[in-house]
């Protein structure tokens, strides 16, 4: 269900009160795939309340694999004239006769458990399922359409560059089972790129560093999901590995505010990095300062075989935000107050 939580709330109208260019979003059709998920939810969750409390008069079609999963998620909007959901693999093609202004595909599984459990489904969701994607956006004649890629395709940096700009590439080993997620991540942009040449659709991509907040699924497997995680059950944090990692961090509500900033400001076939200087922090730093925010511990602990496979063998991954700054995207929150929010909210919840 929804989150009801009057942190959670304020967040959600704080975005809405943003100086974006709204008439291009309100009175518009959304289709989001993968609306369950971590991003998915905050936005069909931001959008909604836009309707509630703007008249906004945004429709969405909320797309997910498992239709429970989405009627518990979206219970609240289930009887509301502006939402519906569509319970479907985006592995097969869409049928859906209502055509959708914007298409938000946000589908893929996105952590190590499901890497190593799911490693076929990882790379299908992505290659076949943003082909489905694509199609359905020629089809709809959609104004413009997002491919959620992430920090993923940089690869392991070569020690050549302090930040990945969007015209890096570093190392992959695509001959390993954990390859599967980055890996389909390029080929899926490189599939964007060629429905540009011959459609003429409009397209984004958005390269999203690690993300964390309060809409995360307590599925989720990675190392900060985790963190928070022990935070709320008022648990030891459990790091593991030396934690001595570098990597960009993004607050969900940011991330969303970002999406509807390239929406509206991006520049079509271009890739964006969502990420700022400030969210950049060792990992057992990370943990140190959810540890704080829970009053618990940090505790070493080695990973089994299983999740080792699913780990990223990346040390350094910092993205350059020069690019999305330069349309005027800033982050909304700061990284002490991101934890504490996200926290805050899902204990709420527990």
């Amino acid at each position: 269900m929804l989150i009801d939580n009057q942190q959670y709330y304020h967040e959600l109208e704080l975005i809405n009160r943003l100086p974006l260019t709204w008439s291009e979003i309100d009175h518009h059709t959304f289709l989001i795939a993968g609306a369950s998920g971590l991003i998915g939810s905050y936005l069909v969750d931001l959008l909604m309340q836009r309707n509630i409390t703007q008249s906004a008069q945004i429709t969405i079609i909320a797309v997910g694999r498992n239709y429970d999963k989405l009627v518990t998620r979206f219970s609240h909007y289930m009887n509301t004239p502006n939402f519906s959901i569509l319970a479907t693999d985006i592995t097969n093609p869409i049928t859906l006769n209502q055509k959708s202004d914007y298409i938000i595909h946000a589908a893929s599984n996105t952590h190590p458990k499901a890497y190593v459990t799911d490693p076929i489904g990882t790379i299908m969701t992505n290659i076949v399922g943003t082909k489905n994607i694509l199609d359905y956006a020629v089809k709809s004649a959609a104004k413009r359409t997002l491919f959620l890629s992430s920090v993923e395709i940089y690869g392991e940096n070569r020690g050549d560059t302090q930040s990945f700009d969007e015209q890096y590439l570093g190392y992959i080993d695509s001959n390993t089972l954990r390859a599967g997620y980055p890996e389909a991540k390029r080929a899926s942009e490189s599939l964007v790129q060629a429905y540009i040449q011959k459609y003429q659709i409009d397209a984004i991509i958005p390269r999203l560093s690690r993300t964390f907040g309060p809409s995360m699924l307590m599925t989720d497997s990675k190392a900060a999901s985790q963190f928070i995680k022990n935070a709320i059950h008022q648990e030891d944090i459990v790091l593991k590995s030396d934690g001595t990692q570098l990597f960009s961090y993004t607050y969900v509500a940011d991330a969303v505010y970002a999406l509807l900033y390239l929406l509206t400001n991006g520049v079509s076939g271009e890739a964006y990095n969502i990420a700022d200087s400030t969210f950049n922090i060792q990992l057992k730093d990370l943990a140190k300062k959810i540890a704080n925010v829970a009053h618990q511990s940090v505790i070493f602990d080695l990973p089994d075989q299983a999740e080792q496979k699913g780990f990223s063998k990346a040390h350094t991954a910092i993205m350059s935000s020069n690019k999305i700054n330069a349309l005027g995207w800033r982050p909304l929150f700061s990284l002490d107050t991101a934890i504490q929010h996200t926290i805050d909210i899902l204990k709420n919840q527990a």
